[in-house]
């Protein structure tokens, strides 16, 4: 089987989707097995080139104060580029490069990348070819399954991808494979965090999987960041109370709903977006903003890219936050809810991303 089959895993996500149970997915939310520790902080992170960093607010982008002290952008670009990752790589490295550079001169100062995007290295020549000090910049990575094993390693070869010698924020990216591995690469993840390499750690989807949240809650540096599938046909509430418990900022992917036109064309959300002469993508964003998440829609559109982030303009008011709010399907709105115990857990273990080390020709 050659590796990154993503059409093959999309189809799976899909029949996951639509054989809800027979995927094994939880039928009651989900419990922290670990005592709530309301107002958590953690330690800050340690001296390194991650000292460097140089956050501030442009364009209206609000920051989060971090449970370790740090402070992020709550908006931000996300850099999947699904449809290109089955092919060629250095399409998908120039496409991504093109994005960055776009966000970037229009004032984004929040990129999220992952290593199973394979596009680490045109996100990073994108931060070059922008002009914008990297040191302005919140720059997101997440690890993953199949580098568990070593993962302190892995964390150098993402930098040497990305041209830097920090990132600002490391996901691991699945709650796959063993609870022990997952654990083994907390650990190497704490390390660099201390030697300064990172300056935020994070869990992507762990809400899908209780025992490894409860695993990483056990260990010496709790996340700053849990990244989940959030948007307003699924809002994510026991999800979010999970996080509140341990002061643990959610970011969003999906944030638009996966582009389904169902929620694109709503009603409600039209008859919002008229009133404030705003797109659908515009409120939407902006809802998320005002729930107190940080946000990551993709694009590779320079139009769509400017368009997202125009949204500190104007606010929603109490109504239409509750209209949106009743919007939410639960779980049913979800659109990825893999059982990790599962093939697909395995297969992500087994199947390391495909490396790209072409040069790029402009």
């Amino acid at each position: 089987m050659k590796k990154f089959k993503w059409l093959f895993i999309l189809l799976a996500m899909m029949l996951c989707m639509t054989a809800f149970a027979a995927c094994g997915a939880p039928e009651d939310p989900p419990v922290a097995e670990v005592p709530a520790e309301p107002g958590y902080t953690a330690e800050a992170p340690g001296e390194g080139p991650a000292s460097a960093s140089d956050i501030t607010s442009v364009g209206g982008v609000p920051l989060v104060t971090l449970n370790n002290g740090v402070q992020m952008p709550r908006f931000g670009l996300g850099t999947q580029i699904q449809e290109l990752e089955s092919g060629d790589l250095g399409i998908l490295n120039q496409t991504a490069r093109e994005s960055v550079t776009a966000a970037l001169q229009a004032g984004y100062r929040h990129l999220d990348s992952a290593h199973g995007y394979m596009n680490e290295r045109g996100v990073g020549q994108g931060i070059v070819d922008s002009g914008v000090p990297r040191e302005e910049i919140w720059l997101t990575s997440k690890l993953w399954p199949s580098e568990y094993d070593n993962a302190y390693e892995a964390i150098d070869d993402m930098l040497e991808r990305f041209q830097t010698d920090y990132l600002d924020l490391v996901y691991l990216h699945h709650p796959a494979g063993s609870i022990s591995d997952i654990e083994s690469a907390w650990r190497d993840l704490e390390r660099a965090y201390r030697e300064g390499k990172i300056r935020a750690l994070g869990i992507s989807n762990f809400d899908n999987r209780m025992e490894a949240f409860n695993a990483i809650m056990d260990e010496e540096i709790k996340p700053q960041i849990m990244q989940i599938e959030c948007h307003p046909f699924a809002q994510r509430i026991e999800a979010r109370e999970l996080a509140e418990r341990y002061n643990i900022q959610v970011e969003c992917w999906y944030p638009l709903g996966h582009a389904d036109q169902r929620l694109l064309n709503s009603d409600t959300l039209e008859a919002i977006a008229s009133a404030h002469g705003k797109s659908v993508v515009q409120v939407i964003i902006c809802w998320h903003i005002q729930e107190g998440f940080s946000v990551i829609p993709g694009s590779t559109n320079p139009d769509h890219i400017r368009e997202n982030i125009d949204i500190f303009d104007f606010e929603l008011t109490d109504e239409e936050m509750a209209q949106i709010r009743a919007m939410d399907e639960g779980e049913n709105g979800r659109f990825f809810n893999i059982n990790y115990d599962g093939f697909m857990g395995n297969y992500f273990v087994n199947n390391p991303p495909r490396e790209w080390n072409g040069e790029f020709t402009n």
